[in-house]
């Protein structure tokens, strides 16, 4: 977003008046020049508009929708030293990689294929494009408020990377929380977004049991902010009604040992969900819950 706050407009330069205005006019110098000082004074004192402090956001990536400033409560600068760790979910190069994303890999509980194509909604719009683009505005608005914030992939690989990849990308960043961004392939009629925790896990390679608290606490302030910031109703076939659900299948959750979640923003499948995945405005709103939830978390 490019964004210019109030500007007080230079006064115009003055006219030399001849002939007899000119008497009327050295009239009125002393009486604008009386008029201004008292308006200085007052804007001083908190009494009309002051330029907005603080540098603008980025344009996020996208359909060129403007960010809103501020990623949550805190302004700018607050989250100074605190890494994000961001995945956009799946890769829009996927599915010309059938073989390589098919390859089992490790996620601790078990093996399971490096990564899938993810869903669509019924007239074409991927989940990959979906989860890059909210991604992108996520990041916009934690980077406004100084935080780091590290992707798993930006569009700038041809596939992947794998799910154990994404998690160990998490990890070597020292990530203070992480968000797997996603969008459900559900039936019709399943609507509503949930976000995906982590469950207590101590098998194979995975050890999940020191993430298991820090993140559900990152998880329901996602679900708060989230709610908060795009009006969305919580799952109605996920999560009981509260749009918590834990699952200890997915690699990416299995192996982080920093506190993550993923969040599944609506179903692509289900026609009302459709059109709020496929408008930029939304989609801005989706990444400002998302972010109001990762301030709210690193806060507390």
């Amino acid at each position: 977003m490019s964004y210019v706050g109030p500007d007080f407009d230079a006064p115009e330069p003055r006219r030399t008046w001849r002939g007899p205005l000119r008497i009327a006019a050295a009239a009125l110098v002393p009486a604008a020049l009386l008029g201004w000082l008292v308006y200085e004074a007052v804007a001083a004192t908190g009494g009309g508009p002051a330029p907005r402090s603080g540098p603008p956001a980025a344009a996020p990536a996208g359909d060129g929708t403007a960010a809103p400033s501020g990623g949550g409560a805190a302004g700018p600068g607050s989250l100074r030293g605190k890494v994000v760790l961001v995945d956009p979910g799946h890769n829009p190069g996927n599915f010309r990689h059938t073989a390589e994303i098919n390859r089992p890999v490790d996620i601790g509980s078990h093996h399971k294929e490096c990564d899938t194509t993810g869903t669509a909604t019924n007239a074409g719009y991927t989940e990959a494009r979906f989860t890059l683009d909210v991604a992108r505005r996520l990041r916009a608005l934690l980077e406004q408020q100084g935080a780091t914030v590290k992707f798993t992939q930006d569009g700038d690989r041809p596939w992947g990377p794998c799910v154990d990849e994404r998690a160990r990308i998490g990890n070597a960043a020292h990530a203070d929380a992480a968000v797997s961004v996603h969008a459900d392939g559900a039936p019709q009629g399943d609507r509503g977004f949930h976000v995906i925790l982590p469950a207590p896990l101590h098998q194979g390679s995975a050890d999940t049991r020191p993430i298991v608290g820090p993140s559900r606490a990152l998880g329901t302030r996602i679900r708060d902010g989230f709610t908060h910031a795009t009006g969305s109703p919580l799952s109605n076939y996920q999560g009981h009604g509260t749009g918590l659900v834990v699952r200890g299948d997915l690699g990416g959750l299995n192996l982080s040992t920093v506190p993550k979640v993923f969040i599944e923003c609506g179903n692509m499948r289900d026609s009302s969900d459709a059109a709020l995945l496929t408008n930029g405005a939304w989609r801005q709103k989706a990444a400002q819950g998302i972010s109001e939830g990762i301030v709210s978390f690193l806060h507390e």
